[in-house]
């Protein structure tokens, strides 16, 4: 009788590897699915290249964007991409949107929507020369389907003031930027 036991739990322990290995194997597959799932469709970790938004951003911090219901609105920060301006990702904030009026005050530094004077706490604060006038002429109005966007550190940005890029088509937004991951001593939200 207890030849009989042991060799059924002889019988039983290889049953019972393949079993928890098939689950382990199970959950590693869905696990990496879902991640997939999340980094396709939901959020993506993109590199920031340059300075021309600091100090909000800085030269090589990473931050994760979405674009799952997103529809730009004036101050978001947003990743666009445009082949006839640059290569690659280009990170921006939003000034004015559809409709809106833009106009900018190159002596003063003082940008203006809708004849309103933005309050702009984001701004470089070093910006102390005039704004760099890029090519465009102002008061513009932004058309339908597009958006005017800035750097914030205006003296070293190029953006919406440059006729190369200009109005952006919302097609272009890739996402807005949800937090900054990288580097671990500034990892958090964005404003």
């Amino acid at each position: 009788m207890y030849e009989e036991q042991e060799a059924g739990q002889a019988a039983e322990k290889p049953g019972r590897y393949k079993s928890e290995f098939f689950e382990w194997g199970e959950a590693l597959v869905i696990s990496l699915t879902v991640i997939i799932l999340l980094f396709t469709f939901v959020v993506r970790l993109i590199g920031v290249d340059g300075s021309s938004m600091y100090p909000t951003l800085h030269d090589r911090d990473k931050v994760f964007m979405s674009n799952l219901f997103y529809t730009p609105e004036k101050g978001d920060i947003v990743v666009l991409t445009k082949s006839s301006f640059i290569d690659g990702p280009i990170v921006k904030r939003v000034i004015a949107t559809a409709g809106d009026t833009i106009d900018i005050n190159f002596s003063t530094m003082e940008v203006s929507v809708n004849g309103e004077v933005l309050d702009e706490p984001y701004v470089n604060p070093e910006t102390t020369a005039p704004l760099l006038s890029g090519d465009m002429i102002f008061p513009q109005t932004v058309p339908e389907g597009c958006v005017f966007v800035m750097g914030d550190n205006r003296n070293h940005s190029s953006d919406s003031r440059v006729a190369s890029l200009g109005m952006v088509d919302e097609r272009y937004i890739l996402g807005h930027v949800l937090v900054r991951v990288l580097p671990l001593d500034r990892i958090g939200g964005i404003s």
